[in-house]
């Protein structure tokens, strides 16, 4: 029996999502904020052999699970006053300065000021900040792009930046693109250039395979440490919908 396209299992209390498509190797996740499961893997796999597949990892899911609801989540942000915001990992003060002007924001010595319109709502506040995280992240990234291109000898096509549920990148190998999240303006710049080699040697192994963790070590030798930092970084408060 074959599974589905999508679908689902459920391992005890626990919903694995199902994704069947073009790809060699089964493929599994566990991801924030809710310790989501999803598996990925070949279309035409026999639904028994990913039930038995799924089973042997239930131990590992269990733990990824624990670690992923247990990370320090961020606290609800209401844009007022010396309210704190985080810009590649530093810690600033915010500053609301409304006037009538296109809305704008900069940054002083440990201050984030934001200018908006008279009267302006905190989802309106929001959608500045974050057009303005994710200017940031493309910027930097197209740097870190640039960069890394020669050196892995390889060519993206298009790099996208956008508020992600799951992930903090994700790369598309059959089209060049790569996609990532605007969060990543918050965290430190040694996160961000973590991701964008992680997902541009996905241009060389689509697969997160042997050969995928050699090219990693061959060339960011203390990835594991970059990643390590990232996950013990507190991810967004889930009403927001990270």
């Amino acid at each position: 029996m074959e599974a589905t396209a999508n679908s689902q299992f459920k391992l005890g209390q626990i919903e694995v999502d199902v994704v069947l498509k073009g790809i060699r190797n089964i493929h599994l996740g566990v991801y924030p904020p809710n310790g989501r499961v999803r598996v990925a893997a070949p279309t035409g796999t026999n639904l028994e052999r990913l039930r038995l597949f799924l089973v042997s990892k239930l131990e590992w899911i269990k733990k990824q699970r624990k670690k992923v609801l247990a990370q320090e989540r961020e606290t609800r942000r209401d844009y007022v006053d010396r309210e704190s915001h985080y810009v590649w990992g530093r810690r600033y003060l915010l500053k609301v300065v409304e006037q009538d002007a296109p809305p704008s924001i900069s940054l002083k010595t440990n201050q984030l000021v934001l200018t908006v319109r008279a009267g302006a709502s905190r989802e309106r506040k929001a959608e500045v900040m974050e057009a303005w995280y994710r200017g940031l992240v493309k910027e930097a990234a197209e740097k870190l792009v640039t960069s890394w291109e020669p050196k892995l000898k390889v060519r993206l096509e298009q790099l996208f930046v956008r508020v992600m549920r799951t992930r903090w990148g994700t790369c598309s190998p059959s089209s060049r693109t790569i996609r990532l999240n605007t969060d990543l303006a918050k965290k430190p710049t040694e996160c961000l250039e973590y991701i964008v080699v992680h997902e541009l040697v996905h241009l060389l192994e689509p697969t997160h395979n042997n050969r995928f963790v050699a090219l990693m070590d061959r060339h960011m030798p203390d990835w594991r440490h970059r990643r390590q930092v990232l996950n013990r970084l507190p991810v967004r408060h889930e009403e927001w919908g990270y």
